[in-house]
């Protein structure tokens, strides 16, 4: 979904209704309020009830994170950039990522909002129940913390620069999906996956744009 400007001021308007319009903002400490203790709980409930190992729900627990990281790649390139004539499928795009391409500071849409965020929870923790039984109370807490490391992640690449230099190629790597081109530059929380498959940015030969990556920052005005 390609925008001939980036809007710097303001947010885009998802519904009439002022009441679903509410309910597509959060802020990232409530989504991790939500989901901390659900994490808590189920790594307990594994070690405890269910008697699997520390060793055990570590490993899984870490290999989820690990997988997050390319569910997180597929679904960026593959669902959020998804191309389509049909006005419908179009508008169902924007919704999900195409409003944050085109008012990128908007900072009330980059974690999915805690109803929404409940219910697709649900639906997969439910299909990943089918696929690994017990061991979903060890999977889906390392998935799901994979995930609130995404949003973080994603909002402290538009909030501030770079902490540590090793970190500002990941930073450059998602500036440039938003103002170079977004058929590149599809990890957020890794770049791995992009040097994987062909869709990295090459940093060295990119000139770095200070105005445009100011453009994309909240704190910058």
């Amino acid at each position: 979904m390609k925008f001939d400007k980036i809007k710097n001021k303001g947010q885009a308007r998802l519904f009439e209704s002022r009441y679903l319009e509410m309910l597509t903002k959060t802020h990232p400490l409530v989504i991790w309020a939500m989901y901390v203790p659900i994490i808590s709980y189920m790594l307990y409930y594994s070690n405890t009830t269910l008697e699997f190992s520390i060793a055990r729900v570590a490993t899984v627990f870490l290999g989820a994170m690990f997988f997050w990281t390319l569910f997180e790649y597929i679904m960026h390139r593959y669902l959020f950039h998804f191309s389509s004539e049909n006005p419908k499928v179009r508008r169902i795009i924007y919704v999900m990522h195409g409003n944050h391409h085109e008012y990128p500071r908007d900072k009330q849409r980059l974690f999915m909002p805690p109803v929404p965020s409940l219910i697709l929870a649900s639906v997969i923790f439910g299909a990943q129940y089918l696929f690994l039984k017990e061991y979903t109370f060890m999977f889906f807490p390392g998935f799901i913390l994979g995930y609130l490391i995404y949003g973080s992640m994603h909002y402290a690449i538009h909030a501030w620069n770079p902490p540590a230099k090793f970190l500002k190629p990941l930073w450059r790597n998602h500036h440039l999906h938003h103002y170079k081109g977004d058929e590149k530059g599809f990890g957020v929380s890794s770049s791995m996956w992009d040097h994987i498959f062909g869709t990295s940015f090459d940093l060295e030969k990119e000139k770095e744009d200070k105005e445009k990556v100011r453009e994309l920052m909240f704190n910058k005005q």
